[in-house]
């Protein structure tokens, strides 16, 4: 299994976003591209993605933006990947042949498993505590 730069994007930009939650402005594509260091055309259809999936929304003009849609205690991480990536794993076994059929469930119980741990994150979990923000001169 290999986590996409799309994924790891996607998340970086959520979490940047869970940090502002509750403030009245929304944020910009150019000051996310720059604080996260993503390239800012490309930042732009990761942001249409989670907008089509309901992950955040947006509003155009001066006044516009992007900002979460929902709060970040219930966004979970296997829907952030889901949006971006489809399916946490792929799984496309014949169950052929005699080790066929085992093969195909360990992958399934594999697969489970993952997709569960996953679910047990929230965007909540890659926000740095407070105490732990470190400042360099």
């Amino acid at each position: 299994m290999k986590v996409s730069m799309k994924v790891e994007y996607a998340c970086r930009v959520l979490a940047q976003l869970a940090r502002f939650r509750g403030n009245k402005q929304l944020s910009h594509v150019e000051e996310l591209a720059k604080v996260e260091e993503i390239p800012a055309n490309y930042l732009v259809q990761i942001l249409n993605e989670l907008k089509n999936g309901g992950l955040i929304i947006s509003r155009r003009g001066k006044q516009g933006g992007y900002a979460l849609a929902k709060n970040p205690d219930e966004i979970r991480l296997n829907e952030v990947v889901r949006v971006i990536d489809g399916d946490v794993i792929e799984l496309n076994f014949s169950g052929n042949g005699q080790s066929g059929p085992r093969v195909a469930q360990v992958w399934e119980e594999i697969a489970h498993n993952l997709e569960a741990k996953m679910n047990e994150y929230t965007l909540e979990s890659f926000l740095q505590p407070e105490s732990e923000t470190m400042y360099y001169i």
